[in-house]
């Protein structure tokens, strides 16, 4: 990462490069310090980290408890009558860094609808891997494909693509779900 920082005609320019991507700050006013700028260029391009909250933590539990993949608008719910007070954009903001962060996988539903599930705290957790989900309950499991994979690998090369990502779900119904209700 590379920081400039330049006045132009007392206004100070800030230029921060990370990588091929660079950001020009112009919204910051002269009265502010160097060390200030400085201090926000590194809060801009920390990568993904949040610092620990009640409320990420109040977050993080009930995408815990309540298991299998749901929405914000879920966890929300939960959060709201456990007597928490979250709001529900803090809520999207907690959930996205969790996937950031690879500690939680994101998918969309079959209605649009993008859901959550935590998916563990440790390296071993973090391997690439498809899901199984429940369209009633939201139950998942997690499957792997290897021979998804090879046909994903040697398409990529039959074609002559590198650096190829792909994402597989498979939504049904589950045991529990699909049995007859007497």
């Amino acid at each position: 990462m590379c920081r400039l920082v330049a006045f132009a005609r007392s206004a100070p320019l800030t230029l921060v490069t990370q990588g091929d991507n660079a950001q020009l700050m112009r919204d910051v006013t002269p009265q502010i310090g160097l060390v200030t700028v400085i201090a926000k260029l590194d809060r801009m391009t920390r990568p993904n980290r949040h610092r620990a909250t009640q409320q990420g933590g109040a977050v993080r539990s009930a995408l815990l408890a309540q298991g299998g993949f749901r929405s914000a608008q879920d966890i929300y719910a939960a959060l709201r009558s456990d007597g928490r007070s979250v709001g529900l954009s803090t809520v999207y903001r907690h959930l996205q860094s969790f996937v950031d962060q690879g500690l939680a996988d994101s998918i969309q539903s079959p209605d649009g609808e993008t859901t959550y599930r935590f998916c563990g705290e440790s390296a071993d957790d973090k391997h690439h891997h498809h899901h199984l989900v429940c369209r009633r309950c939201g139950r998942a499991e997690e499957v792997e494909g290897r021979s998804m994979e090879r046909w994903a690998s040697e398409t990529a090369e039959r074609f002559g693509y590198t650096d190829v990502d792909h994402v597989v779900e498979l939504f049904g119904l589950c045991g529990s779900c699909s049995r007859p209700t007497d």
